[in-house]
C-alpha cells in the first residue's frame, strides 16, 4: 500500500469503531469488572532490602592491585581461583536451601499493627492474608482432598518435610531473594512480605544470618586449629607442673644433701622439667598464632544498605494492571470488528 492507502485503511478502522462504539464500551466495561475482581482481592504486599560488600579472598598467585582493577572495569580475572570455595555466586542458592530456611523459621515476628507475634513458619502457615476468589476454588478443590493436620515449626524435619512444609518452605523462598552483581560483588537481599515491620525485620536477620555463615565458613578451619592447639596446650600445662612440682619438691626435701647422685637426680629433674616448659611455650606460642588467624580469617561484611520498614506497598500495581488490560481488550475488540479488512489484505 501507498501512504494514501494507508491512510484510507486508518481513517476505515476509526469508522468501524465508531460504528460499533457500543460493542466497543461494552467490552471495556466487561474487562473493567473482571479485571477489577481479579486485582482489587490481591493483598498488597512490601519489599524490605539490604546490600553488603563482602571481603572476598584474593585469587590464588594473582595481584591484588590488579584484580581490582580488573574489577573496577568489569573483568573477573581469576576469580576461579579463589582460595575459598564458596564465593558470592553460591549465596542466592545457599539461601534457597533447606538449611538455611531452617535458621529462619524460629525468627520471632511481629505485625506493624502489634496484633500478631509469632514464629516466622507459624506467621506465613496461619496469618497471611488470602484472595478470596482463589480461596474460594482452592476450597471447592479441597473438598476432595484429605485434610491433614497444621504442623507448626518445631515440629518440622528438614530432612522429611511434609506436603504442608515443603509449601510454607516454598513460599519463604519465594519471599527471600539474593542476587549478585558480578561487577561489584554487591550482594542484595530481598524480603517480600504482606507487612512492612515483617519484611524489614525478616531482611535483617536474613543479612545477619548470611554473614554469621560467611564468618562460620571463612574461620571453620582456623577454629579447629584453636580447639587443637587448646588441648595441646592445656596438656603441656600440665605435664609441665607436675614436673615443676616433683623437681620443686626434691629440691626441698634434699636441701642440705651434698651426695653426688641427689645432685645427679635434681639435675635430671630439672632438665626435664625444662624441656617440658620449652614443649609448653613453643604450643602456647601456635595457639597464640591459631587465635591470630582466625581474627585475620574473619571477613569484614560491609552493610551498604541497611534494612528498613517500608513505608509504600510495592504492588500489585492495581491501576496499571487494569489499564494493561483495558489495553488489550481494546485491540482485540478492533481486530474483531475490522477482522474482514485484515482478511482482504491476504487474499
Amino acid at each position: 500500500m501507498d501512504n494514501r492507502d494507508q491512510q484510507i485503511s486508518i481513517l476505515e478502522v476509526l469508522h468501524r469503531i465508531k460504528q460499533k462504539k457500543i460493542t466497543v464500551l461494552v467490552s471495556l466495561a466487561i474487562t473493567f469488572v473482571i479485571a477489577c475482581i481479579i486485582i482489587l482481592p490481591v493483598p498488597r504486599y512490601y519489599n524490605s532490602s539490604v546490600e553488603l560488600a563482602p571481603e572476598l579472598g584474593l585469587p590464588t598467585g594473582s595481584s591484588g592491585g590488579l584484580g581490582a582493577v580488573a574489577s573496577s572495569l568489569g573483568l573477573n580475572m581469576g576469580q576461579g581461583n579463589l582460595t575459598d570455595a564458596i564465593g558470592p555466586e553460591i549465596y542466592p542458592e545457599l539461601l534457597k536451601s533447606n538449611n538455611f530456611m531452617m535458621q529462619l523459621i524460629h525468627v520471632q515476628v511481629k505485625t506493624q499493627d502489634g496484633k500478631i507475634t509469632a514464629p516466622y513458619y507459624d506467621y506465613l502457615l496461619k496469618y497471611q492474608k488470602r484472595n478470596p476468589v482463589s480461596d474460594f476454588w482452592y476450597s471447592i478443590i479441597g473438598v476432595f482432598k484429605k485434610k491433614k493436620p497444621i504442623m507448626l515449626a518445631k515440629e518440622i524435619n528438614p530432612f522429611h518435610l511434609t506436603e504442608q512444609q515443603d509449601g510454607i518452605f516454598a513460599k519463604m523462598k519465594n519471599n527471600i531473594s539474593c542476587s549478585i552483581d558480578k561487577k561489584t560483588n554487591l550482594i542484595t537481599i530481598n524480603v517480600e512480605d504482606q507487612d512492612p515491620l515483617i519484611a524489614g525485620t525478616m531482611a535483617e536477620v536474613t543479612s545477619e544470618k548470611l554473614q554469621d555463615f560467611i564468618t562460620n565458613y571463612r574461620t571453620s578451619k582456623a577454629r579447629k586449629d584453636v580447639e587443637y592447639y587448646q588441648k595441646l596446650t592445656d596438656k603441656a600445662k600440665s605435664v609441665y607442673e607436675k614436673a615443676r612440682q616433683l623437681y620443686g619438691s626434691y629440691s626441698d626435701a634434699n636441701m642440705d644433701v651434698m651426695l653426688q647422685s641427689i645432685k645427679s637426680k635434681q639435675e635430671d629433674l630439672e632438665n626435664d622439667m625444662q624441656l617440658k616448659y620449652n614443649n609448653y611455650t613453643q604450643v602456647n606460642t601456635q595457639l597464640l598464632a591459631a587465635k591470630a588467624k582466625v581474627q585475620e580469617r574473619t571477613p569484614v561484611v560491609t552493610v551498604v544498605k541497611s534494612a528498613t520498614v517500608p513505608l509504600k506497598p510495592s504492588g500489585p500495581k492495581r491501576m496499571i494492571f487494569i489499564a494493561v488490560m483495558l489495553l488489550i481488550s481494546f485491540m482485540l475488540t478492533t481486530l474483531y470488528i475490522c477482522r474482514d479488512m485484515y482478511m482482504n489484505l491476504f487474499k
